[in-house]
């Protein structure tokens, strides 16, 4: 059993302490349940941006959609923009459940294959093929040592 937090952003990632190495917090449980509370999770909630498809598809969902949110998370974090936007709400939400999103170039053009993997693997529409939290933890891109060794923003 676990939380299912249904609204990871940036905005909700926090740091403990200033310390370089400090632990990352989640915040702003508002919208979380807890899973295996006997109530199935089918409420469309969460930020538009960072929805799983099947929360806007109105199916019933799991903590998969947290993983997805990663995806997303991360992919922001390493190009700088996000992998699903349109100022009208209908069309981003189109995009989402489709999925439909690129690695640009030259925005991606220096990021790892190993990086794109993860992120791929994360933002999996079929929530049944989708990284798990564990499966990402294990992914070589966090455990291991394939992301590159030099600064992408310089």
């Amino acid at each position: 059993m676990g939380i299912v937090h249904r609204d990871l952003k940036p905005e909700n990632l926090l740091y403990y302490s200033l310390d370089e190495d400090s632990k990352i917090m989640i915040s702003d449980f508002g919208l979380s349940k807890i899973e295996g509370s006997g109530s199935v999770m089918s409420t469309a909630c969460g930020t538009p941006g960072y929805v799983a498809p099947e929360v806007l598809a109105q199916k019933p969902y799991s903590k998969a959609v947290d993983c997805w949110s990663i995806g997303v998370i991360a992919y922001i974090l390493l190009c700088g923009y996000p992998p699903f936007y349109d100022e009208n709400d209908a069309k981003l939400f189109e995009q989402i459940l489709r999925a439909e999103y690129e690695f640009d170039s030259p925005y991606w053009d220096d990021i790892s294959d190993s990086a794109k993997d993860f992120i791929k693997h994360l933002m999996e529409k079929d929530p049944g093929k989708r990284f798990t939290c564990e499966q990402a933890l294990q992914h070589p891109w966090i455990a291991g040592d394939t992301a590159l060794d030099k600064n992408i923003h310089q």
